[in-house]
């Protein structure tokens, strides 16, 4: 009976003696560390959803009505300017314009006969005047009926790509109907909106945003080989959204980019006095991101932040946390909403640093 009290007592004891060295171990082997957000001059790239225009796009409408007698051009087509694209059937203002044309050799030979009896004194130079002005407006007849013809010849204003063409051979086009459109794609524009206080830092930051040189991101999140570059901010803000609009040309040789496209337009951002933190500090729920902070009594409270930009490891902090905030930097995976923790203090500058060097 005594062999067996010594027995399980000495089990009791080596039970207490593994759960205390599980409980050492399991504290030794969490450990944390805690650094602060640090305030920074710099700059990110930010993308912005973009519009992507030709530098020349219009319509073609015929400025005559008539029945659609020739096509000359395909849709798809690269055509040149000046080249005949359509033609409306021309018969009736052909015989307008020869009928103008009869009408001005008439008034031609009116004012010959006026001016030689008027040298005569057969009729009086009012006379002779009046078969003058005759004579202008059948001119003016004759110009009026070339332009109508003319109008029945519908040619490309510049070179370009033609669009969808609705109408067939032999349709009844009215004044003004659309035939289709032409596209200038030799340099594309792709429109964009910035936030007012994104284009206060970029219009005044000058010398640290470097060049205008902005890159675009296609549909298929590959980027355009070709640089573009920051020409034209519009002169008024949207009162309802609050943003301007920016515009960046493209060069577009391999004609890839077409009217319409969309695309997404990376720009560099500066920004005086930024907050950052590094990316490993924050943890993500439901697209929304949050840190640990650490308060007086070293537990852990989760914030949750919003992002301004973004850079290689780093995040520029919009809201949700101050400089004066110690953060959680290592060890989230094992971090629980208001453990105490005992952890070390990591300068932000060398944090900072030491990220920038693993990303080069």
């Amino acid at each position: 009976m005594k062999r067996k009290v010594v027995f399980a007592g000495l089990i009791a004891l080596l039970s207490l003696v593994s759960c205390t060295t599980k409980k050492q171990e399991k504290e030794e082997a969490v450990k944390f560390s805690v650094t602060k957000p640090l305030v920074i001059d710099t700059s990110f790239v930010k993308v912005y959803v973009s519009q992507i225009r030709s530098v020349r796009n219009i319509e073609i409408r015929t400025q005559e009505k008539g029945f659609l007698q020739n096509i000359y051009v395909d849709e798809g087509q690269f055509v040149n300017a000046g080249q005949v694209l359509f033609r409306i059937m021309p018969k009736m203002y052909e015989a307008e314009l020869l009928k103008a044309q009869a009408e001005e050799k008439a008034a031609e030979i009116e004012l010959l006969n006026a001016k030689t009896l008027a040298d005569k004194n057969v009729v009086s130079k009012s006379e002779q005047a009046m078969a003058q002005a005759k004579l202008q407006q059948a001119k003016a007849e004759v110009a009026i009926a070339s332009l109508h013809l003319s109008f029945t010849e519908i040619r490309a204003p510049f070179s370009g790509t033609i669009d969808r063409i609705p109408k067939k051979l032999g349709s009844l086009i009215e004044e003004g109907e659309l035939l289709t459109s032409l596209s200038d794609n030799s340099k594309m524009y792709a429109y964009f909106n910035v936030s007012e206080p994104e284009y206060l830092e970029y219009q005044i930051n000058v010398k640290d945003r470097g060049d205008a040189n902005v890159t675009l991101l296609l549909a298929n999140g590959q980027p355009l080989k070709y640089k573009g570059k920051v020409e034209v901010i519009e002169s008024e803000f949207d009162s309802e959204t609050g943003n301007i609009a920016f515009r960046a040309s493209f060069p577009n040789p391999d004609k890839l980019l077409k009217n319409g496209e969309t695309g997404q337009v990376q720009m560099k951002v500066p920004v005086k006095n930024a907050l950052v933190i590094p990316q490993k500090a924050t943890y993500e729920i439901q697209d929304k991101k949050y840190v640990f902070v650490v308060d007086k009594n070293n537990k852990l409270k989760s914030k949750e932040i919003t992002i301004k930009g973004e850079m290689s490891d780093l995040y520029v902090i919009n809201s949700g946390i101050t400089v004066d905030d110690k953060i959680l930097f290592e060890g989230i995976q094992k971090a629980n909403e208001n453990d105490k923790i005992k952890y070390d203090y990591l300068d932000p500058k060398k944090v900072i640093s030491s990220l920038k060097l693993k990303s080069e």
